[in-house]
């Protein structure tokens, strides 16, 4: 367990969420999710985390062990096609991770999530959040769009509201 880790967690709480990610920034994520589902057949969920506190912090759990609670707790694997995709973003780590059901991941790989969650740290310690997160969501929506092309008529199956943990 580092003490850095634990220090920087316990200072980034939940003000810094607010000041990257107001309410407007937010509705504009919502947006772009929404306008990225028109392209395909895929589920798109965003989720920030300001700090870890509690149990995950002190166990020192991982943004990628996280990102699979949350994928698991927001039923984003529940999807007809099983193609949901999680953006994770744990603020005070500015680790992103994304987490894919396998219907999608099996397309995509681990290679193709590193790659964009690359590029949006890239725009995160440039300090452009809005950005990144809707350069990734447009990244991603490209791969859902290539092998789940746009199903006339089907369901919105998880909500476009970005999550703020």
């Amino acid at each position: 367990m580092s003490i850095k880790r634990i220090g920087k967690h316990l200072i980034e709480h939940r003000w810094r969420v607010r000041r990257e990610f107001p309410p407007r920034v937010l509705d504009s994520i919502e947006q772009a999710i929404k306008a990225g589902e028109a392209t395909h057949s895929g589920q798109i969920r965003f989720v920030v985390e300001g700090a870890l506190d509690g149990v995950p912090l002190f166990r020192n759990q991982p943004a990628r062990e996280r990102a699979l609670d949350v994928f698991s707790h927001l039923r984003i694997w529940d999807t007809h096609h099983n193609n949901g995709v999680l953006i994770y973003l744990l603020l005070a780590d500015r680790d992103v991770e994304i987490v894919a059901d396998r219907g999608i991941d099996a397309k995509v790989g681990h290679a193709g999530w590193e790659a964009i969650c690359r590029a949006m740290e890239t725009d995160f310690r440039a300090g452009r959040f809005e950005q990144g997160v809707i350069k990734g969501i447009a990244a991603v929506s490209r791969e859902l769009a290539k092998y789940f092309p746009h199903a006339e008529g089907g369901p919105n199956e998880l909500p476009d509201r970005p999550v703020v943990i």
